[in-house]
């Protein structure tokens, strides 16, 4: 009888079952003479459908019941529980033979109670925390995280092993690491600000008699045209010294090794790198901005 109880109060709508809650909670014992025992998930359940149907409930307070006990992040449909009602996201269910929660078996139950309650609420961007504000359906979630100007970018270096992750903003220090390894080495980060994206490089050649040169430049993923609208300066600060380029970034259509060539762009050597360098690290600051029309 509890079985058969339990499988509607998932099917049922929101108000439907909101309705037979409160009745449930003004019979007292009722509960107890079905043999009902509700689970900690169960409640969690029944917590979520009766806010969905709560007008004065936050969205934030919706969403937060829907939070993966493994990663944090939000189980969404279709969402899966164990026998004893506890959800994960899909990601984490892959990964799982037993229930984090209970240590129960993982079953292929779906969670239909939460799934309703899921597609009425808005829940947060996963780059929220890099400072994304927006809220949607969990539909359309997707295709902003994939677009979303947040979003992490990976080192985008030719055949490097760097696990380098991080946000790009339009004022930022590119740190290039272990400047002092020997032959010629390339450095290279992605900017994006006003709507582009911009790509700096920092490239070490060895010269003549094991002297070294570095060239640093900014170069625009876009057209000349688009290119000739914004500026960019890069920065070497050490103690009282202080070494600035300011030049137009070069479109990705010319590269940049033609203005290499011509040390058209920041040049010095490895003495002058010395000055500025902490522990074989070199910072510098790199600023793009917009021309003025």
């Amino acid at each position: 009888m509890s079985g058969v109880f339990l499988l509607h109060c998932v099917i049922e709508d929101v108000e439907s079952f909101k309705h037979r809650t409160m009745s449930m909670k003004q019979s007292g014992s009722g509960n107890k003479s079905r043999g009902l025992l509700p689970q900690p998930q169960a409640s969690v359940t029944a917590a979520a459908v009766a806010a969905a149907g709560n007008a004065t409930s936050s969205n934030q307070e919706l969403a937060s019941y829907f939070e993966c006990p493994v990663c944090f992040d939000f189980a969404l449909p279709p969402i899966m529980q164990c026998q004893s009602g506890h959800i994960v996201c899909q990601s984490c269910r892959q990964k799982l033979t037993m229930c984090p929660t209970c240590r129960g078996p993982l079953g292929n139950i779906r969670n239909l109670a939460m799934e309703k309650v899921a597609a009425t609420v808005n829940f947060p961007c996963k780059y929220a925390n890099n400072g994304c504000q927006t809220t949607l359906l969990h539909t359309e979630k997707p295709e902003h995280e994939e677009t979303c100007e947040f979003r992490p970018y990976c080192c985008p270096c030719p055949g490097a092993s760097c696990k380098w992750q991080g946000g790009l903003e339009q004022d930022i220090v590119f740190l290039a690491t272990d400047i002092n390894l020997p032959g010629a080495v390339d450095w290279v980060m992605m900017q994006s600000c006003f709507g582009h994206n911009f790509m700096l490089v920092l490239e070490k050649q060895e010269k003549m008699e094991g002297q070294h040169m570095f060239y640093a430049i900014v170069q625009l993923i876009g057209t000349r045209k688009q290119a000739e609208n914004f500026a960019y300066r890069l920065e070497l600060n050490g103690h009282r010294r202080r070494l600035t380029w300011e030049a137009t970034p070069r479109s990705i259509h010319d590269g940049v090794q033609s203005a290499i060539s011509a040390s058209d762009c920041l040049v010095f050597d490895t003495n002058i790198a010395q000055l500025f360098a902490d522990h074989g690290n070199l910072g510098i600051n790199v600023t793009i901005s917009m021309c003025s029309m």
